[in-house]
């Protein structure tokens, strides 16, 4: 499976429309022959720039879905699009969308744990209430968003839903960039997946983002790893590594269904 990850930079100076356009062109231009291509969390916007969260919502059938739909169905595979603030029945939500290798909606998901550390992300959007995973030739593939790396009970209900390959567009900062590769890596292990991470890259509502986006193999191997700079990132993976891992190693057939029976049962002896 060969994957381009593309960090993105959302500078002030430039309009959604304009930096649309932009990343249109720079993945209508990839040269090479890929199965799946990614973005970063919220690029289009910038996830820092919560004044435009209103204005510049809009629906899964919208032009940022649409363009980048033709483009999938053109070049024959699937774009993982990064997320946009989906206007969905009045709230405003943190979606991502996958597109097939025909321009459908292959799944689309809202992030389920919005960020509200030094960011207005909680106060503005509506959290999602679901999770997806969909089967393709690669293996079974489901998203997370971001903060989402960090609460791994998400990730075991992606397991239990069958995923072998999470991918993760983002915006995490620079300031946390220790946390975003031990996270990344962390959650490969821990579930035996392969995690395709795509971090945005630039400065933008004062924040300075982290890049470094990277793929994260079932062993805890990192496959492929960006810089700082925007840019693609070229890989190839074996989605068959993760079957043969769990295998060898069936670290999740150990894994208890219900952790907090452990403490009621403490409670009961006490």
């Amino acid at each position: 499976m060969k994957i381009a990850l593309v960090q993105v930079a959302s500078p002030d100076d430039e309009t959604p429309t304009q930096r649309r356009e932009r990343v249109y062109a720079i993945v209508a231009g990839i040269e090479h022959s890929v199965d799946l291509i990614v973005l970063p969390e919220l690029w289009r916007v910038g996830f820092n720039h919560f004044d435009l969260y209103e204005t510049e919502a809009e629906s899964l059938h919208a032009a940022t879905v649409q363009r980048f739909a033709a483009l999938a169905a053109e070049r024959r595979c699937f774009i993982h699009i990064g997320s946009i603030v989906q206007r969905n029945d009045g709230a405003l939500k943190n979606t991502s969308i996958m597109l097939d290798a025909s321009g459908q909606i292959a799944h689309h998901y809202s992030k389920v744990h919005v960020f509200g550390y030094q960011s207005l992300e909680s106060k503005l959007l509506t959290p999602g209430d679901q999770i997806y995973s969909t089967a393709t030739g690669f293996g079974v593939v489901s998203a997370t968003t971001c903060y989402d790396l960090r609460f791994p009970g998400l990730w075991t209900e992606l397991v239990a839903a069958g995923s072998e390959i999470v991918i993760v567009p983002a915006a995490w900062p620079a300031a946390r960039r220790e946390h975003w590769q031990l996270l990344t890596a962390a959650r490969a292990v821990d579930n035996q997946v392969f995690v395709i991470a795509c971090n945005a890259v630039g400065t933008h509502g004062g924040v300075e983002l982290a890049g470094y986006s990277r793929i994260v193999d079932p062993w805890g191997t990192v496959v492929a790893e960006a810089g700082t700079d925007e840019g693609i990132t070229y890989a190839e993976i074996d989605p068959a590594l993760v079957g043969r891992t769990r295998a060898e190693f069936p670290v999740l057939a150990d894994r208890l269904d219900d952790y907090s029976s452990l403490n009621k049962r403490k409670a009961a002896q006490l």
